[in-house]
């Protein structure tokens, strides 16, 4: 096994700040993050989106239509953005495949949990809140994997909890964009729903598998730790920008 690899492998260690640093941004460097705030904005747009032929789909359905909704599931997984980026941000420093299993494992008991009972159980929530939140999941992973708890507060958050918990959140996000249609009251909608999840399961699966792909052969170069900083940092960003955009629209359209 190579430095590299034993460094890499062993999370505590970077995140003592023993592999890099976490530095200030010099005003030189102005430019480049407005660049990386601006690269974001498309995602704030995208994720969670809804598109036209979906919609229609949906609002003109009777009755059961278990491969559309299969379909639109693994569809909604692959383009929700946010989504991908926790899970980039949750697998970036983990190697065991056992690891791998086992946070997928909790984040996927979460969203599903909240996903099926919110949208069968009608629970509301607000839509700007549940993804300011998935924004902030973004922002807590990028900061977690720089080792920024523990270099500012002096301790590491559970990231198993952390994981799970902020997987309810993700699953409350995908109900609110299901419940805009009042499923709760449509013919077939277990059979419907149950579908939905599962497609949203096998969306997960190929964008995780691709997703490890690109990890896996950037893994075999030195480069994967000498931008591990710069990577994780536009995850914050990206997580920041999601979070203002989704508060600032609750504030918006909140009622007086």
């Amino acid at each position: 096994m190579t430095t590299l690899q034993t460094m890499a492998r062993n999370r505590t260690f970077l995140s003592r700040g023993s592999v890099f640093t976490v530095n200030t941004p010099s005003i030189a460097s102005i430019p480049l993050w407005i660049g990386v705030l601006l690269a974001c904005l498309p995602l704030l747009v995208w994720a969670h989106g809804v598109d036209d032929a979906t919609r229609s789909f949906i609002s003109s359905n009777q009755g059961v239509a278990i491969v559309p909704y299969l379909y639109i599931g693994a569809k909604h997984m692959v383009t929700g953005y946010d989504h991908l980026l926790f899970l980039v941000g949750v697998l970036f420093f983990l190697y065991r495949k056992r690891e791998v299993l086992l946070y997928v494992s909790l984040f996927t008991l979460g969203h599903s949990t909240t996903l099926i009972l919110g949208v069968w159980q009608d629970i509301q929530v607000n839509a700007h809140l549940i993804d300011g939140i998935i924004g902030i999941s973004i922002l807590y992973k990028g900061f977690d994997n720089l080792g920024g708890f523990k270099r500012i507060y002096g301790f590491e958050p559970n990231t198993k909890a952390a994981v799970a918990i902020f997987g309810l959140f993700h699953g409350f996000g995908l109900a609110t964009k299901l419940q805009e249609f009042q499923l709760h009251q449509a013919e077939g909608l277990v059979q419907n729903l149950i579908a939905f999840n599962v497609g949203v399961e096998l969306g997960q699966f190929f964008a995780l598998v691709y997703v490890m792909i690109l990890l896996s052969f950037w893994r075999k170069h030195e480069s994967y730790m000498r931008f591990s900083t710069v990577t994780n940092t536009i995850l914050m960003s990206c997580g920041l920008m999601l979070t203002l955009y989704q508060f600032t629209g609750y504030f918006i359209t909140a009622p007086v």
